[in-house]
């Protein structure tokens, strides 16, 4: 599935699967906003490869940043 922006839409057993969470999860951070979803005209969500790229990269990226003490 394609989105009109020719970005891929993923499913969200696919977004849990790339930040190792249950499909739930990722339902809950759409909910609360932290991931932006778009909804099929049946009403199931889908969320745009390449925001999820972006925030699992920036995810990766804080988790790598050594500590400030």
């Amino acid at each position: 599935m394609t989105a009109s922006t020719g970005g891929r839409l993923l499913t969200p057993g696919e977004v849990a699967a790339l930040f190792r969470v249950d499909p739930k999860t990722v339902t809950r951070w759409a909910t609360a906003g932290r991931i932006g979803s778009i909804r099929t005209p049946g009403g199931h969500r889908r969320f745009r490869e390449t925001e999820v790229n972006a925030l699992l990269a920036e995810l990766t990226t804080d988790a790598n940043e050594p500590s400030r003490v």
